[in-house]
């Protein structure tokens, strides 16, 4: 039984999201693997302060210049530097304890006290870096110029690693994003109309999903305000993740669109197979996961309120040609009206039907590839074995 360590914090959902769709397929494949999904911060580091401002102040309150602002981040990282020395102790401990096979961090920003650690305690065991972003956002984000393995979710993030200096033989790539495999089933689209119907909508309206990650966020009510005001005929479903506040002012406005409120679920392909466009924050999970669905997106992008390691979401989704980015949501009215613009919504409808993301089987592949590559050849070093998928 071989033990793989998912390294994540729970700065926002989508590291665990990530680590826990992994382990489902390795769930679902039956591979004789032992997981361990640790919250490194939390749970080695006994560090809780950046989960508490991240979650609370930049999710939560929306105050995303605390983590844009020239200041911020780089004092996060100089902190980070500062505590090299204890935290490398205290993971070299941790390695020590548990005897990991395989460790693969799903979290950016510690990778180089992580690959350290493990080098001077197990050197024998690989250490992978699987990007959840669509590109590294240097210095010391995701990528290190060190002698580990990268997967990297696309072709920006895989030239990004070839000008750090990492050779082709340490670079895997993947068609995108890790997604829960849900998110790769086949659609079904049997009595659409009766389920809207069931939900209190029209059958055939227009419908957009409008999900601004596990927190909601008050863009929601501006997007709500902002497509009543409009001579749109269309209807919306709202997903307020954990914001009791903001689904109860959703539900409990008054408007002449059709609409359906929920909070926290996990039923996210349901409703996302109701729909016909995706509207949130170019999220790299969010946003792969409607185009899973096949639903073009409408997100937005700018300089303030967008988070830095968002941005290159949104540059993906409109160099694919999969939707809509905005300056910001003021003016949605205008961008669903040029979505849903019959030739307009043939055109990214096409696109979004053409893209696959396989990324959550193509990891699981890389990494029994790498248990395979490192058990056969125990007595070599190990990165001059490794071959790409």
């Amino acid at each position: 039984m071989k033990k793989i360590c998912f390294t994540i914090y729970d700065m926002g959902a989508g590291h665990r999201a990530t680590a826990n769709a992994l382990k489902e397929v390795i769930a679902r494949r039956n591979l004789p693997w032992q997981i361990q999904i640790v919250e490194i911060f939390k749970e080695v580091f006994g560090f809780t302060r950046p989960q508490f401002v991240y979650n609370n102040w930049v999710l939560n309150k929306k105050w995303a210049k605390l983590i844009n602002d020239p200041l911020s981040v780089p004092l996060f990282k100089l902190e980070i530097a500062l505590r090299h020395r204890a935290w490398c102790r205290l993971l070299r401990e941790y390695w020590r304890e548990h005897q990991p096979d395989l460790v693969v961090s799903l979290m950016p920003l510690v990778n180089r006290v992580l690959y350290e650690s493990l080098q001077t305690e197990l050197p024998q065991t690989p250490f992978v870096t699987s990007i959840t972003d669509f590109a590294d956002c240097p210095p010391h984000f995701w990528i290190e110029p060190q002698e580990q393995l990268l997967i990297c979710p696309s072709k920006l993030a895989v030239r990004q690693a070839q000008n750090v200096g990492y050779p082709d033989s340490r670079i895997y790539s993947t068609s995108g994003v890790v997604i829960h495999p849900r998110f790769a089933e086949p659609l079904t689209v049997n009595n659409r109309q009766q389920k809207r119907q069931n939900l209190g909508l029209k059958p055939d309206l227009p419908t957009g999903l409008v999900i601004f990650g596990s927190y909601g966020a008050p863009e929601m009510l501006e997007i709500a305000e902002g497509l009543e005001q409009s001579s749109l005929e269309l209807q919306l479903i709202f997903i307020c993740g954990r914001n009791e506040q903001l689904a109860s002012a959703l539900r409990n406005r008054t408007s002449r669109l059709p609409s359906f409120v929920e909070g926290f679920t996990s039923q996210i392909p349901y409703y996302m197979n109701l729909c016909d466009f995706f509207i949130g924050k170019p999220g790299s999970v969010g946003v792969s996961e409607a185009i899973a669905m096949k639903l073009p997106v409408i997100t937005e992008c700018n300089s303030i309120m967008t988070l830095f390691q968002e941005r290159a979401t949104a540059d993906w989704l409109a160099e694919n040609q999969l939707g809509i980015v905005v300056n910001n949501f003021r003016n949605i009215d205008e961008a669903v009206a040029e979505l849903i613009t019959p030739e307009n919504y043939s055109r990214y409808k096409k696109n979004v039907d053409q893209t696959e993301n396989r990324a959550v089987f193509e990891v699981v592949d890389i990494l029994e590839n790498i248990l395979e590559n490192t058990s056969a050849t125990k007595d070599i070093p190990l990165l001059q074995t490794m071959q790409p998928n």
